[in-house]
């Protein structure tokens, strides 16, 4: 059977024609790019993805299929996905589906078969712009690039964070069946298989925080930060985005995360807002992406868009501290600005070695430090997970 054909339009007028192999529903989302060669289904799980249609620029993707074990949330948030080739065969023993089956079953677009080198190379010398998936060849481009231009993501944040709050019990409550004591359904899906844990260094095993108790605020949270804490030994609460201070201080933490998440960090006024009280506190604080972002803004700093982002699994980054470079995974379209950073409230802790961009602060007279990449690192390589340690210090009053 012929293959149905499906068309990305660009803001620019560009036209990429391939094929239909998801969903065959038209939408329109901002378009970028992502740079890593595997862990498509965190990619498409990740809920700083929403509002997003994303390009992937390595040329063969879907050829180990789904492992369901991997989500990071419980649903896909990403709006479209383009591939160059689809694969039509998964081979892989975790797998429990193609990809392509999966894209249909959630109803998300896909267009397969383009030049996505060609799109790339567009998106880095004009930089991120809304897109458009159609299945219909008499589209009309002057009906369509006025709407592409009006569109925005929108305040996101609300959209994919928990509507209200759920515990995740530290690892030692682990049973052989993957389900951790006391859990309900909900709270079951945030915890992975056993088999999965082997993927982990070791040194998670050890419990290094044991019988501590973390308050994630969820802006948009990828499973595998809870689990990293709860795989620590930590017992972890996760609260809504909407969540006041004064009710995550009530839960008497001995540390407060702060989440990845979606869209511009300037639109989440209420968070920012709740975020100020908790930098009074004192309480070990740890935020990663869109949590570095918010950390930052509620402290006088600004941020800005990138031209295209940082997003993949192969961006290095240095401790300043320590002179070292480690492979990250990343996912943001928004940086904080270090000119504007306060030197007497925060320094520089982490930059990127391809751009010189803030990549982490570490606050001073506080126990707080936020970093823009992912030390969960799903997917992506596990050079950051000791910052999770780092963490976990802190809370104990071992470091400053």
């Amino acid at each position: 059977m012929k293959a149905l054909k499906a068309f990305l339009i660009l803001e620019n007028g560009n036209v990429f024609e391939g094929e239909s192999r998801g969903s065959q529903k038209e939408v329109i989302s901002e378009l970028v790019f992502n740079t890593s060669m595997t862990g498509y289904l965190e990619v498409l799980t990740d809920p700083s993805y929403a509002g997003q249609a994303v390009c992937m620029t390595y040329p063969l993707i879907g050829n180990y299929g789904i492992c369901l074990d991997d989500e990071e949330a419980d649903r896909p948030w990403t709006d479209g996905f383009i591939v160059h080739e689809l694969s039509r065969v998964d081979s892989n023993f975790r797998s429990g589906g193609s990809l392509e089956d999966y894209l249909k079953k959630h109803d998300i677009p896909c267009v397969a078969g383009i030049d996505t080198r060609a799109l790339t190379k567009i998106l880095r010398e004009s930089g991120t712009m809304n897109a458009m998936i159609t299945t219909n060849e008499n589209y009309d481009l002057n009906e369509i690039i006025p709407r592409l231009k009006a569109y925005t993501t929108g305040k996101v944040v609300e959209k994919v964070s928990c509507k209200e709050y759920y515990d995740v019990p530290a690892v030692k409550d682990l049973k052989e069946n993957g389900v951790l004591a006391g859990q309900t359904t909900t709270q079951a899906s945030i915890i992975k298989k056993p088999e999965t844990i082997e993927r982990v260094p070791s040194r998670i095993k050890a419990l290094t925080g044991a019988g501590l108790k973390v308050a994630i605020l969820d802006v948009g949270m990828k499973k595998d930060i809870a689990l990293n804490l709860a795989m620590r030994g930590c017992d972890v609460r996760v609260f809504p985005e909407s969540t006041k201070a004064e009710e995550i201080l009530s839960y008497d933490p001995d540390g407060i995360m702060i989440s990845n998440g979606p869209g511009d960090p300037k639109e989440c006024d209420g968070v920012i807002k709740e975020l100020s009280k908790l930098y009074e506190s004192d309480k070990a604080i740890f935020a990663i992406c869109l949590g570095h972002q918010l950390m930052a803004l509620a402290t006088g700093a600004d941020t800005h868009k990138m031209k295209y982002g940082h997003r993949g699994a192969n961006h290095p980054v240095k401790d300043k501290l320590t002179g070292r470079v480690y492979i990250s995974s990343q996912n943001h379209g928004y940086v904080v600005d270090e000119n504007t950073v306060d030197p007497a409230v925060a320094e520089s802790a982490f930059i990127n070695v391809n751009d010189g961009t803030n990549e982490g602060l570490k606050y001073k007279n506080k126990r707080i430090f936020t970093v823009q990449f992912h030390p969960e690192a799903c997917g992506g390589p596990l050079d950051s997970a000791y910052l999770f340690e780092r963490f976990i210090s802190m809370m104990k009053g071992e470091e400053k």
